[in-house]
């Protein structure tokens, strides 16, 4: 059975199907099936489900035999290099789990192209919640919304707390020199992947390579941290029972995970951009911002003085990943694509103007 989405065919039966299209599928469930047969994985026919707001990386629920794993893969090729990388995912998953990092199990990694087009891995199923723009009923009492938002930092500053100077850890990359690389490698990204004249990029990509914070630690920096990308407890009270998403991840500066969060965190009255992804905490009861910032340097003793720094990096990274999006949209690399990728036409725009505000800056007039 042949399962389609607008514009593309999404899953095929077997690899004689996947060869006859113009665009490759995501999932193969032949090839998949006997991925799972050499891991002995399940039993029998196989039963698929695609699961999250991933808009690179695409994640699968399997069930087969009774059994429950999760695939995640990358896009469609062609991938920008050194993006989308599935085995040093999933070996990062597999070091900070034996740190106690809540994460899910590794099961097994393909390496082999052949079979879906790209590298994949499985990794266990966790019976949680993701939150998104629904508050769950178990987490909607005033107190269980502050409390789901205090574990959304408490967290962070367990995971920031690790030590990375020895062992498996410190082999996840180098910190020294982590925001000036950054600056650097997302100006290239710029580069690469636009297909309009943006000035506001350039404008702040000066901005920040002037301004560069000196880092006060070195830790884990899982680079897409928010609250969408964390598994909730399926009862109260609210815990984290899983960090999703370790795509970016890598050894740096921590302040720039606090950045991220509490620059793309959605707070009733701030103008919305394209990754306030969990809508849910516009909503009264859950910590603002400042309240995560300020509980953050509370149990870190971190100066957050340079944070709108951090912030400004942030949405500047984001408006230059998602212009990435927008262009492999505009080629129709994304046919299954109708809703995120046309709407970053106005929306990369609008992260930038948010950038260039943490920034104290004049946003660029929009094109």
């Amino acid at each position: 059975m042949t399962h389609t989405v607008p514009d593309g065919v999404e899953v095929v039966a077997s690899r004689d199907q996947a060869s006859r299209l113009d665009s490759p599928p995501l999932l193969v469930l032949d090839a998949v099936t006997g991925f799972l047969d050499a891991h002995g994985i399940g039993h029998g026919p196989l039963a698929w489900q695609r699961i999250g707001d991933g808009q690179s990386n695409v994640t699968y629920l399997l069930e087969r035999g009774g059994e429950s794993v999760v695939l995640r893969r990358g896009p469609r090729p062609p991938l920008p290099r050194s993006t989308h990388d599935m085995v040093r995912e999933a070996r990062i998953q597999k070091i900070l789990g034996e740190h106690g990092v809540p994460v899910p199990e590794i099961l097994a990694v393909c390496e082999d192209e052949a079979l879906l087009g790209v590298p994949f891995y499985l990794m266990s199923r966790i019976d949680g919640t993701v939150i998104t723009d629904t508050t769950p009923p178990h987490l909607s009492p005033a107190d269980q919304r502050r409390a789901t938002s205090e574990a959304v930092v408490d967290t962070l500053i367990t995971l920031h707390g690790l030590d990375v100077t020895e062992g498996r850890l410190a082999s996840l990359g180098s910190p020294d020199g982590y925001l000036r690389r950054q600056v650097e490698r997302f100006r290239g990204l710029w580069e690469i992947n636009a297909t309009r004249d943006l000035p506001a990029v350039e404008h702040l990509a000066d901005w920040l390579a002037r301004n560069l914070p000196t880092s006060q630690a070195a830790s884990v920096v899982h680079g897409d941290y928010r609250m969408g990308n964390l598994m909730f407890a399926p009862r109260a009270p609210a815990r984290v029972l899983a960090i999703l998403d370790w795509e970016m991840a890598t050894l740096g500066d921590p302040l720039a995970d606090l950045g991220y969060l509490t620059a793309t965190y959605s707070e009733a009255g701030r103008p919305a951009t394209p990754l306030e992804l969990t809508t849910v905490t516009r909503s009264p009861g859950y910590l603002t911002p400042r309240q995560l910032a300020e509980r953050y340097q509370h149990h870190t003793g971190l100066d957050l003085t340079p944070l709108p720094w951090y912030q400004t990096l942030a949405l500047w990274k984001a408006a230059i990943f998602c212009e990435a999006i927008h262009t492999r949209w505009q080629r129709g690399e994304r046919p299954h694509d109708t809703a995120f990728g046309p709407s970053l036409g106005t929306g990369v725009p609008r992260l930038l103007e948010r950038a260039a505000h943490h920034a104290g800056l004049s946003a660029a007039p929009r094109p």
